[in-house]
């Protein structure tokens, strides 16, 4: 697809939604993997299956649900979107960042992003949550590759703050406040499916990740371009470096998220009413 085709299906797809329904939101979340309930605590004025919605893509793994709300969430109005695409399900790293970009164009300033990741700092145990301060994109695919949008942001952006420090001191004072142990650490992103060799987890805790995950790089790439401040967290669901023979499933790391998430849920609620 091209840049300009590109746009046209973006102006398209937002100008489809604000035909549904007027009202803005300045923040929006996504929800990763068995990360959906939250969606449960919002008071919804409107919601839309991806399927309804022109040009979007459709979430194709358990655990997403792939829902369009907006609703209120601890007083303030949000966008949540309940399902996000991957690399891996066979998407574009384009359509991938698709939705971020409708969100833009839907006047959304403030990005909150959540996942399920794999644990590499040896300190994590599951069901743990970590606050990510930075990430490393390079075994996952720049979705700026391709001509550049000027529309949506500058040929290079600048990545020496990725994460909003604000944002993320907010949720940790929220997070203390709850009694709730948060870790601070780097997010590595990978293609998947696959879930990690011992060797590639080797690999990544040299690097310095902390946690290993297949979303979330793609999307904060996106809305970093288009000069979104962007928080995300995520929940420990598994533990790549272990001494016993330990085998990885989606339905443990389904299991997992879903017994973090009052704690991700009560963090994410405070945290849209302290950045509005």
């Amino acid at each position: 697809m091209n840049m300009t085709n590109l746009m046209t299906q973006l102006q398209e797809t937002a100008q489809f939604i604000q035909s549904k329904i007027a009202v803005k939101a300045d923040t929006a979340i996504i929800l990763g993997s068995g990360l959906g309930n939250l969606s449960t605590k919002i008071e919804t004025e409107f919601e839309i299956p991806y399927t309804a919605i022109p040009n979007f893509p459709v979430s194709t793994v358990e655990g997403h649900k792939g829902r369009l709300i907006l609703g209120t969430l601890n007083g303030q109005k949000v966008w949540v979107l309940e399902g996000r695409f991957h690399f891996y399900e066979g998407y574009s790293p384009e359509q991938v960042s698709f939705p971020v970009r409708v969100l833009k164009l839907l006047g959304v300033q403030n990005l909150i992003l959540s996942n399920a990741a794999g644990g590499v700092n040896p300190d994590y145990q599951v069901g743990d949550l970590m606050i990510i301060k930075d990430h490393i994109s390079f075994f996952t695919i720049n979705p700026l590759i391709g001509k550049n949008e000027s529309a949506l942001g500058t040929r290079f952006p600048d990545m020496s703050e990725p994460y909003a420090q604000e944002f993320i001191d907010k949720a940790k004072i929220i997070a203390a406040a709850h009694q709730i142990k948060v870790h601070e650490g780097v997010y590595v992103g990978v293609t998947g499916p696959t879930f990690e060799t011992r060797s590639e987890y080797k690999l990544i805790k040299f690097v310095g990740g902390d946690v290993v995950g297949m979303s979330t790089v793609q999307e904060n790439i996106a809305a970093v371009h288009c000069g979104m401040r962007v928080f995300a967290i995520s929940v420990v669901t598994d533990l790549g470096i272990r001494e016993d023979n330990n085998v990885i499933t989606h339905q443990e790391v389904l299991e997992a998220a879903n017994a973090a998430e009052p704690k991700l849920t009560l963090i994410i609620s405070d945290l849209v009413k302290a950045i509005a």
